[in-house]
């Protein structure tokens, strides 16, 4: 697919990788609706950034876990660009917690996490649906994890989340064929405020011997994760149900 003239959704659009996707996607000529949850002030500095590319572009508050608040969004993309040709769901959420630590695990981390990081992009896809289906030859990338493969990350309930969003990528797929294509991104360690945050002080620390570890000797910076984003939307129209890795080699390393 070609993204000049066509118009997308980018949740989580104000920062990290989905920053760095809604940038990509407005250089190649694509108009973008950046979705935020609480980020405003990162989001709207997007959105003038995006201007800044010659498209147009507008940043709209919407927690994805709200099937009105996303049927509210892409309505609204329809209305300010026309059209809907691709769905980028990079929105999504954890809780650091010590896979052991069953106790710590609390139940409404769970829901919460299932509710972003599952509910969510299926909620977004529906609310889209029949206008990528207007468009004939669309895509949606959503944003998952090796997490969800390899069943080490953050804590359990990301791990089960993220392997969740990997089955619902299939299914999708199956469902919203052939006008729609559906895959997703499974990146490794990503460098930034996420897991910065989580980390804390031994975030250098962890980062390094991560990118120690893998064959490509590095960890992934938001516009890697960005780059496959793109692939997968402007690549081979032929791929679909697809969950591509992008963490350096994490998942072979011996």
């Amino acid at each position: 697919m070609q993204v000049e003239g066509k118009a997308a959704i980018v949740t989580g659009g104000g920062t990290g990788v989905g920053r760095a996707t809604a940038l990509k996607l407005a250089a190649q000529g694509c108009q973008v609706l950046i979705n935020y949850s609480r980020s405003k002030e990162d989001a709207e500095k997007t959105e003038a950034e995006l201007r800044g590319l010659g498209v147009k572009a507008v940043a709209i508050q919407a927690d994805v876990a709200d099937d009105a608040a996303c049927r509210q969004m892409a309505e609204r993309a329809v209305q300010e660009f026309g059209r809907l040709d691709v769905v980028v769901n990079n929105a999504g959420t954890t809780a650091f917690v010590p896979h052991g630590d069953l106790e710590g695990m609390k139940i409404e981390d769970w829901e919460r996490l299932y509710r972003v990081n599952v509910i969510g992009p299926f909620q977004v896809v529906r609310a889209a649906r029949s206008a990528l289906e207007a468009s004939g030859n669309a895509a949606v990338v959503n944003v998952s994890s090796v997490a969800g493969i390899s069943g080490m990350g953050s804590s359990v309930a990301y791990c089960a989340s993220k392997a969740a969003l990997n089955n619902l990528t299939v299914t999708l797929a199956r469902a919203l064929g052939p006008s729609i294509r559906v895959n997703a991104v499974a990146p490794g360690a990503i460098t930034g405020r996420w897991l910065e945050g989580g980390l804390g002080e031994g975030y250098d620390a962890v980062m390094g011997a991560i990118a120690g570890g893998v064959p490509l000797g590095k960890v992934c910076t938001p516009e890697d994760v960005a780059d496959a984003i793109l692939s997968m939307i402007t690549g081979s129209d032929l791929v679909t149900g697809q969950v591509l890795a992008v963490d350096g080699g994490m998942l072979i390393k011996a």
